[in-house]
């Protein structure tokens, strides 16, 4: 809004003496009657002059009362952020973000989303505005947005400060754990002005988790390896998302021990621990999971394989911090213990 108020202003100030201009634009010009002296028609421009300033501070002020305030909040890595309040034109620089907006019951106020945001169905006829490392500054700047959306765990730190420095209050988020994710959802609840929403939202995902924690409390863990990456093998490790749906579903992770979140294993290490469960998740768009599924099936002397338990589950819900997280922790939950939770979840 004060670009363009400030744009209006230079404009005026260049044509309140031009008449054709007035006429063009609907205002009420007179040509000076004959015998009327140059000062007459310099109060006649005065006194339009005048009409038109209060004409524009009205449209100013009426504007103005969607942010009738600005909120300052420290965003979850730290940072000192001020913008309207509530914000009108939202862009989300992440999937897991657009999400959470929507899930808020956000719509009209978002006008941008990253290239790979595809749920809800309504993201995908926002404006693109790049991928997490690329993003497209001037797509971002004609959105005229009043608040921008990031993460600390895609969206680097030279990418947050030049959307400071081009005057775009910027909201971090950076979930690391699924107490993070809920913690997300309150946080962008109170920033959107949605918080009543976002509690019944991290009420809803603490209740399910509690459930699955219930329901698989005192059975045994199998051993789960998660493949997250073809060639070479990449799986996931301690402080991952993952891993703590592993943890919260009923399992143990082989890789949780290890320090790297995203740690790379050879086969001859998976034969050594022995996964009695094998989770291949669904992260390339472009990948032949069924060619992926049967070359597991070469390796008869793991119990994963030997028990026909290797399953493909789809990435969108064990990657993204979003509601739908609890989507992944119970499918997760039903592909460890499939008895016990189908019988009590009824699917």
């Amino acid at each position: 809004m004060r670009f363009t108020t400030g744009l209006r202003w230079r404009t005026v100030k260049g044509v309140l003496k031009n008449p054709v201009f007035l006429l063009k634009a609907g205002f009420p010009v007179f040509a000076v009657p004959p015998g009327r002296s140059r000062s007459s028609a310099d109060l006649m421009t005065s006194r339009i002059s005048r009409f038109i300033s209060t004409v524009l501070f009205l449209t100013f002020l009426s504007g103005s009362l969607c942010h009738a305030s600005t909120q300052k909040l420290v965003d979850e890595v730290g940072r000192e952020v001020t913008f309207p309040f509530p914000p009108k034109r939202i862009i989300s620089l992440a999937p897991n973000i657009t999400e959470i907006l929507f899930s808020l019951g956000l719509d009209e106020e978002i006008v941008g989303v990253s290239m790979h945001c595809n749920f809800p169905e309504k993201a995908k006829t926002r404006a693109r505005v790049g991928s997490y490392i690329s993003l497209d500054f001037e797509r971002i700047l004609s959105l005229r947005p009043d608040l921008v959306v990031a993460t600390g765990a895609g969206n680097t730190r030279d990418m947050v400060e030049r959307l400071e420095r081009f005057g775009l209050p910027t909201y971090v988020i950076f979930p690391k754990n699924v107490d993070g994710i809920l913690e997300s959802i309150i946080h962008l609840g109170k920033v959107v002005d949605r918080e009543k929403e976002a509690i019944d939202i991290a009420r809803d995902m603490k209740r399910r988790r509690g459930r699955v924690i219930e329901l698989t409390r005192g059975l045994p863990h199998p051993r789960v390896f998660l493949q997250i990456g073809e060639a070479p093998i990449v799986t996931v490790g301690r402080g991952s998302f993952a891993d703590d749906l592993i943890r919260l579903a009923g399992g143990e992770n082989i890789a949780g021990k290890e320090k790297k979140m995203y740690p790379r294993f050879g086969m001859e290490e998976i034969l050594k621990r022995s996964p009695e469960v094998i989770l291949i998740s669904s992260m390339n768009p472009k990948g032949d999971y069924e060619k992926v599924v049967h070359e597991w099936t070469r390796w008869k002397m793991l119990p994963a394989v030997k028990n026909g338990r290797i399953h493909l589950i789809d990435s969108d819900l064990i990657d993204r911090p979003s509601p739908r997280i609890i989507d992944g922790l119970e499918e997760i939950a039903r592909l460890l213990h499939p008895e016990k939770i189908k019988r009590s979840m009824g699917s």
